[in-house]
């Protein structure tokens, strides 16, 4: 009976020990006696307890403790997550190319497509993975000044992946992104760019104002010059229609006066004399312009009377000569 329960006993363990249940993206390497066997996919397997064992590796893990802050380790586990694993690294001190001291710490978001080199080729992954990242972002940022340091992240980021990629390669592991998470420089290097800044933002808004005023006194000018122009134009048209007018209104008073003189001297027959009528109407007509005013009164008589009275007797002539 003794003998029967160890054999069932050791059935059992057996059987437990032989058959490994595998989550999906998830694979487990099988050595024989020491030597790589196979590699167990999602599902169940069996295996030969005895001669066959699964193949640990070296992985971390990130736990939040109870101060809520995160803490990592290395845990030796069998089964390998070949899915995309996140490592955020610890924050380290760079010296960039004009000698200034930051702080810059990393993501990097990498995967296991081969988990067979991932635990031959290399003694401890995530280790390995975090010391590269961190050598490698050293010397980009060396290379580096401090304002392109501050501005140049997505070239960092493209170049550190880049390295990345190619070195862990013959571990098996797939970077498929870099991220750098803060860069932060010293207190005394933030208040100077802090100053920098502000005086960046008067200078702008200095010129902006100036930009300003100089586009508003343009236009007030271009406005006066338009203004003067059409100011010119109005009295330029308004003097060619005034002259216009004038000329017009005088050709039809001389056309009238010169019609009135032809229907008089037509009214003249051969006998009247109507160069004398016209001499004597526009003596007349000066006299009563000289004569005219209310503070003149002083009366007299043309020296040349006896032309005006003989010019009166050619009218009365001219009249008896018409009836």
């Amino acid at each position: 009976m003794t003998f029967l329960l160890v054999l069932i006993v050791l059935a059992i363990v057996y059987v437990v020990k032989g058959v490994i249940i595998v989550q999906q993206a998830e694979v487990v390497i099988i050595e024989r006696l020491g030597k790589f066997e196979k590699l167990l996919q999602a599902g169940i397997n069996f295996i030969f307890p005895i001669l066959e064992a699964p193949r640990g590796m070296s992985w971390r893990v990130t736990q939040k403790g109870l101060d809520g802050s995160l803490y990592s380790f290395v845990k030796e586990r069998t089964k390998i997550d070949l899915r995309e694993a996140v490592y955020d690294f610890p924050r380290q001190n760079v010296i960039t190319k004009d000698n200034v001291t930051i702080s810059i710490n990393a993501i990097i978001y990498f995967q296991i497509i081969d988990p067979k080199s991932a635990v031959y080729e290399i003694q401890n992954l995530s280790d390995a993975i975090e010391k590269l990242t961190q050598t490698t972002l050293r010397n980009l940022v060396g290379q580096l000044d401090l304002d392109e340091s501050l501005v140049s992240r997505d070239k960092i980021n493209h170049e550190l992946r880049a390295i990345l990629d190619e070195a862990t390669n013959k571990w098996g592991v797939k970077v498929n992104r870099v991220e750098l998470q803060d860069v932060i420089p010293p207190v005394d290097i933030q208040q100077a760019m802090e100053k920098q800044m502000r005086a960046e933002r008067d200078k702008r808004a200095n010129i902006l104002e100036a930009e300003g005023l100089k586009q508003a006194a343009i236009l007030k000018a271009e406005g006066d010059k338009l203004a003067q122009i059409n100011r010119a134009e109005g009295d330029k048209q308004s003097a060619i229609l005034r002259a216009d007018g004038d000329a017009q209104a005088r050709v039809i008073n001389a056309t009238a006066e010169g019609n009135a003189i032809k229907i008089v001297i037509d009214s003249i027959d051969d006998k009247g004399k109507p160069d004398q009528y016209l001499i004597a109407m526009k003596y007349l007509d000066t006299l009563k312009s000289i004569t005219a005013g209310e503070n003149n009164k002083i009366v007299y008589m043309p020296y040349e009377a006896t032309g005006i009275l003989s010019s009166v007797d050619g009218i009365k002539e001219m009249f008896k000569g018409t009836k």
